[in-house]
């Protein structure tokens, strides 16, 4: 087959009319803003207000910040897809996808566990927390998060890259990593390989995340400020892990061994879940639990409105 690099993908995940199409532009743009509304918000909160400067805060700053990261790689081609007739990528363009899909994808649960650990120690250890989450610890989790992602990603790219491409057509509405492996000529043991490691690394996390959730639950029970502690900052982070979790494991399971002749709708949906969902949702939850956060955003509304009168 001709070289891979020029190669056009076919995306087949948006078998759909042109009407059915703009109707999904229009829904696709408005939650593309409000995603990026409500991150905004929320990070500009935190950076504007020295009282928040707390350790689990600044990691919910990231969480945000990775979340705009990772849709605004998403949500510009799916919109570009949705008003046009055939959605297609270049070979390139779709390496790019790929790495900052999932560099933001394992960011996600690298900061969740890093939030884990947080409150672990908040919680289960509170005399040592100051002594143990300092600013230098918290800066060197910050960077572990974004540039262990980055080369876990970095490396499944350059995997992708080394292999002669059979086909062009990818059954998904972006460029997946299997979707894209599943086209090549040759053997992909090495790509299989590397796929179960990260996946056994990264759901390790989540069930070391849940183990220290148990020990979390127990210490909470303790004191009325425990639970309330619990109740404000670490539900939220359980309903964001289970959630976030849950679809992106089904979805790479049903890439890799999955029919792709079947349920189009239900993966389409399955695929996206955990792209556009946990950016919405982690804001949202947070900024509604956490008090000294809805505090500062009711504050900086009525200043808002008081200075337009």
């Amino acid at each position: 087959m001709k070289n891979s690099t020029e190669i056009l993908f076919v995306l087949q995940g948006l078998n759909e009319t042109m009407s059915t199409k703009q109707t999904y532009y229009v829904i696709t743009l408005l939650a593309y803003l409000f995603t990026i509304l409500v991150n905004l918000t929320l990070i500009a909160t935190i950076i504007l207000e020295k009282t928040l400067h707390e350790p689990m805060l600044i990691f919910l700053c990231n969480l945000c910040v990775n979340g705009i990261f990772g849709a605004c790689t998403f949500y510009p081609k799916i919109l570009v897809d949705l008003s046009s007739e055939l959605s297609v990528t270049p070979y390139k363009a779709c390496l790019a996808q790929i790495f900052v899909i999932y560099s933001s994808v394992f960011c996600e649960f690298n900061t969740l566990a890093v939030m884990a650990y947080d409150r672990y120690i908040a919680i289960c250890k509170p005399l040592n927390y100051h002594s143990i989450i300092t600013p230098q610890k918290v800066v060197k989790l910050l960077l572990f998060t974004w540039l262990f992602s980055i080369c876990e990603s970095a490396f499944a790219v350059v995997l992708i890259a080394r292999l002669p491409l059979c086909g062009f057509k990818i059954q998904r509405i972006y460029c997946g990593v299997w979707a894209v492996v599943k086209l090549s000529c040759v053997d992909t043991t090495i790509n299989n390989v590397y796929g179960t490691i990260l996946m056994i690394f990264h759901f390790s996390q989540v069930v070391l995340v849940l183990i220290s959730y148990v020990n979390i639950i127990k210490a909470s029970v303790r004191s009325p400020e425990d639970r309330s502690k619990f109740m404000q900052t670490c539900l939220p982070h359980l309903i964001a892990l289970t959630s976030f979790s849950f679809a992106f494991l089904f979805d790479l399971l049903y890439a890799r061994y999955g029919p792709t002749d079947r349920l189009l709708a239900f993966r389409n949906f399955m695929s996206l879940e955990y792209l556009i969902i946990p950016p919405l949702l982690n804001p949202l939850i947070y900024g509604l639990r956490l008090n000294q956060i809805r505090r500062r955003i009711f504050r900086l509304r009525c200043q808002k409105i008081r200075a337009l009168k």
